[in-house]
């Protein structure tokens, strides 16, 4: 805000000058020396007093906490000791704690509550509207645009309500087919493009005593996403959509087709036998040692499959979009992704942990830590790059098939209530165990819907 001078300020203004023409050894004391005399010398300025740095303590919780994630937990701790030491008085307490267990459990909890940590990872979508329409999270809004980063995210959909931004994605990610090269060339394997060469492809690799696709079904989660895929083959993701408006129905005919085309795949033990039994790291196990030819996941296993724990088959791994279904109401070309894994932060925040967290944004979301991410992590950058040298070749088939998808689209747990989801996560184990079927999973989760919806 301008000041404008009245004629008192006007004067103490010719004052200073006045003093100041006298000689500038009084350290800018407005009192002129005791003395004209040369050979007297105006007493030393003495400093003002530095003011002392304000305690400030800024809870954040992670899940960074298993061996594939050390190095994006490395990278985090990087920028956290660099806002530290940039920030005298500032503390981070950092806290690591299982995904699972955070998104569907702890946080919930407390933001019911009202008193989460002041920085959390938390997912964009259903969850984020959840915890806004509470009143939970900060507006993010003020702070992009006094950081001028607003324009630089690829994408900011998912953690946007009416208009204010509530969070920030710290990495993208696609989902997609992974498959071991030495075993398609071994048997004369070409990547599918449609589900019919998908169908043959699997049979020879099953001919041959190796199991298609590797999969640990423990997670209800870890079954969602191939499913997923299938599902908008089939339906298209404005079906998807419109399941929370009541303008589309579980029960409809493409939806159970979705369900059906899903319980073939299972039906012709593509999958891994015992799936149901095994954790999510099992997976990725049973596809690096071979036991598997494909295993359909997020690239954020890119950076185990393309690490020391790749073994002999390091440079033999890469990745390539699921094959259209004729008929399909979906983007035949479609594929899943999306950046809806970030950090949001507590709306009780005062001002001066507001004023930290703005520190610590401005020093994650930068080119450096986004570049850091992908070429150390194979996480795909929620920003906008503009050097993309040193990108390893399974990264670069990565970007490549994602260059190539005629649209993408955010995940079904991203759009339906956490309740659906849930259901639809049972649905989907009850199929690999072969105890149900399509038109009574779909009758299941679409009650769910509708309990959901009238909730609204």
């Amino acid at each position: 805000m301008k000041k404008s001078f009245t004629a008192i300020a006007m004067l103490l203004v010719s004052l200073v000058l006045v003093v100041s023409a006298c000689g500038s050894g009084n350290g800018g004391n407005n009192t002129p020396p005791a003395a004209t005399n040369e050979s007297t010398k105006a007493p030393e300025a003495t400093a003002e007093p530095t003011p002392a740095a304000k305690d400030i303590t800024l809870s954040l919780r992670h899940t960074q906490i298993k061996e594939t994630s050390k190095t994006r937990l490395g990278i985090l701790e990087d920028v956290v000791k660099k806002t530290q030491d940039e920030n005298p008085g500032l503390t981070f307490k950092l806290e690591g704690i299982d995904e699972i267990v955070n998104r569907d459990q702890k946080l919930k909890a407390e933001m019911t509550a009202g008193n989460p940590p002041d920085i959390f990872e938390v997912f964009g979508g259903s969850d984020l509207n959840l915890y806004v329409k509470a009143g939970r999270m900060l507006d993010l809004t003020p702070i992009l645009d006094e950081l001028g980063i607003k324009d630089k995210f690829a994408s900011l959909d998912e953690f946007t309500v009416d208009g204010k931004v509530y969070g920030l994605p710290f990495g993208g990610y696609s989902e997609a087919i992974f498959y071991n090269k030495k075993i398609f060339s071994d048997l004369g394997l070409q990547t599918p493009t449609t589900w019919e060469e998908l169908i043959a492809v699997a049979d020879k690799v099953k001919a041959a005593g190796i199991t298609p696709f590797a999969l640990a079904a423990k997670d209800g989660w870890v079954n969602g996403m191939m499913w997923n895929t299938v599902m908008e083959r089939n339906v298209g993701i404005d079906a998807i959509n419109k399941l929370v408006t009541g303008e589309t129905k579980w029960t409809d005919e493409n939806f159970v087709k979705g369900f059906a085309s899903y319980a073939e795949l299972v039906n012709k033990d593509y999958f891994t036998k015992g799936a149901l039994g095994l954790a999510y790291a099992d997976q990725g196990a049973q596809f690096l040692s071979g036991k598997a030819a494909m295993v359909f996941t997020g690239t954020w296993d890119a950076n185990r499959f393309s690490g020391e724990e790749a073994g002999d088959l390091k440079g033999q791994i890469g990745y390539f979009g699921f094959p259209s279904i004729a008929g399909g109401a979906g983007d035949q070309t479609s594929i899943n992704a999306s950046y809806s894994n970030g950090f949001g932060f507590s709306a009780n925040l005062d001002a001066d942990k507001v004023a930290a967290v703005k520190k610590f944004i401005g020093n994650f979301y930068t080119e450096e830590v986004q570049k850091r991410t992908l070429v150390e992590d194979k996480l795909l950058p929620s920003m906008k790059l503009s050097d993309l040298s040193g990108v390893d070749p399974l990264t670069t088939e990565i970007l490549t098939v994602m260059a190539a998808a005629s649209s993408s689209w955010k995940a079904y747990d991203a759009i339906v209530q956490p309740a659906v989801s849930a259901e639809v996560n049972v649905g989907i184990q009850e199929l690999i165990g072969k105890v149900t079927t399509p038109e009574k999973v779909a009758a299941k989760i679409q009650a769910a819907q509708e309990k959901a919806n009238a909730a609204q």
